[in-house]
């Protein structure tokens, strides 16, 4: 079993004023989805509202994902956000209804407790180094992404914390030059495992078209990850679906270039649709299609 978590309904905006209104997102779905792409199991924790629409709980029973984790309160509304994308790729989110469930472990359901990995979303000045140490705990692989860039250059001690409180730390360009300043996506990743100080095993620079380079922070050695040619059509999400399928990847394997691998696949559907497509067994087959086309063009070198 791997875990996601968080649902939010995202309203998205589009450059040219096209809107796409109550769109599965949070960054919860996107995962799972990532995940159950490649795993057997995978399990979504979140709080929803009533109001939460029978066509997302569809879909989420049509990919397989667990859902024993999503409780329903009758006394709130699902979370709701504009996202508002730009043509260069910033996006800004605007709360319309906020969240009001806090991530604790004990919000787990028991058949979540031995899960093999957990992947969840951190804001970069207040990471919840409580609750991933709580996850950590149950022996599990723990993968994080960053919601947004930071707000301001954090220090050596904090940017420490960040990245040693996971397995997996996954950062767009953006995100990361916030961190540890403007440079290259070599000089980039470098900056970050040397700020790790090797705690995070696998540090994971996304830049879109341009793929992703992959770092095992221990052994300093990096794969250049292709993008793949899909036609995109909606960026919103694909970083979380990068991320649950680098999970799913790298617990299978323990192989950065397969991981990297799985998550760029996992990606390509989120972009090239608005929302999710249904995980189906041509949809699997596709996958594994994108997944052998992808391997010859990977590139391993030392950082």
């Amino acid at each position: 079993m791997l875990v996601a978590f968080n649902i939010i309904l995202d309203d998205i905006v589009f450059p040219d004023g096209r809107t796409a209104m109550g769109t599965l997102g949070g960054g919860g779905p996107q995962a799972a989805f990532g995940m159950r792409l490649f795993a057997a199991e995978a399990g979504l924790v979140a709080e929803v509202g009533p109001e939460f629409p029978e066509s997302a709980w569809a879909w989420l029973k049509a990919c397989g994902i667990d859902t024993t984790g999503v409780r329903v309160n009758a006394g709130s509304r699902t979370p709701r956000a504009w996202q508002v994308t730009e043509e260069d790729g910033r996006r800004t989110q605007v709360w319309r209804v906020t969240p009001s469930f806090a991530r604790s472990i004990d919000f787990l359901p028991e058949s979540y407790r031995h899960a093999r990995g957990f992947h969840f979303g951190i804001h970069p000045e207040s990471s919840d180094f409580e609750f991933a140490s709580a996850l950590r705990r149950v022996g599990a692989v723990i993968s994080v992404e960053t919601f947004r860039p930071a707000a301001g250059r954090p220090s050596p001690e904090a940017l420490f914390a960040l990245l040693a409180s996971a397995d997996i730390f996954s950062v767009n360009m953006r995100e990361a030059e916030s961190l540890v300043g403007p440079g290259s996506p070599r000089t980039v990743a470098r900056r970050l495992v040397e700020a790790a100080e090797s705690r995070a095993q696998q540090i994971v620079l996304r830049m879109g078209g341009e793929g992703s380079l992959v770092v095992e922070g221990q052994a300093g050695q990096a794969a250049r990850i292709p993008a793949v040619p899909v036609p995109v059509v909606d960026t919103v999400g694909a970083g979380n679906a990068y991320g649950g399928g680098f999970l799913a990847g790298w617990i299978e394997s323990h192989d950065m270039a397969r991981a990297g691998i799985c998550g760029a696949v996992a990606a390509s559907f989120a972009v090239e649709q608005i929302g999710l497509p249904i995980i189906t067994v041509e949809l699997r087959a596709e996958a594994e299609r994108r997944l052998k086309a992808l391997e010859p063009l990977v590139e391993l070198e030392s950082l």
